[in-house]
């Protein structure tokens, strides 16, 4: 009876902890593809001509962006060890090998946002902006971004 009950207390915890690590993937994916909404899903689109110009989706695209990076840092500070079930990219294990590096890439981005943030104020103008973003961002994803599929 014991037995039972260590073995049963010992795969819980095994089951609790494989939860808790993909609790932490989950928040590491929602905050990428929460940013990737603002970046491609509007700031892309709306450069590329998919979608029309609207002042008010860019700055809210962009306001957006300038909230939720700086959180990068802390929800990136725990190793999940796994990804994303199904995800198509995934967190380098470099991250956590050269925390400090992948931290250092986070205020060039914001200071990015921050440069661009009131200049746009049409197509053209987008255009520099996101590019000048997107390089920032790029500098991060090459270094510590997976492409799982």
């Amino acid at each position: 009876m014991i037995r039972t009950v260590v073995v049963a207390g010992v795969l819980l915890l095994g089951v609790g902890a494989v939860m808790a690590q993909q609790d932490v993937a989950v928040r590491q994916d929602n905050l990428m593809r929460t940013q990737g909404k603002s970046m491609y899903g509007v700031l892309a689109k709306t450069v590329k001509g998919d979608i029309p110009y609207d002042q008010k989706a860019v700055d809210g695209a962009l306001a957006a962006l300038q909230e939720s990076v700086p959180t990068i840092p802390k929800v990136f500070t725990t190793n999940p060890k796994e990804d994303v079930v199904n995800a198509n990219f995934g967190s380098s294990p470099k991250i956590w090998q050269n925390k400090a590096d992948f931290d250092a890439k986070v205020p060039p981005v914001s200071k990015a946002i921050a440069d661009v943030k009131g200049s746009i104020k049409d197509v053209a103008s987008l255009k520099v902006a996101f590019d000048q973003i997107q390089a920032k961002c790029t500098d991060c994803h090459e270094a510590y971004r997976l492409k799982l599929k």
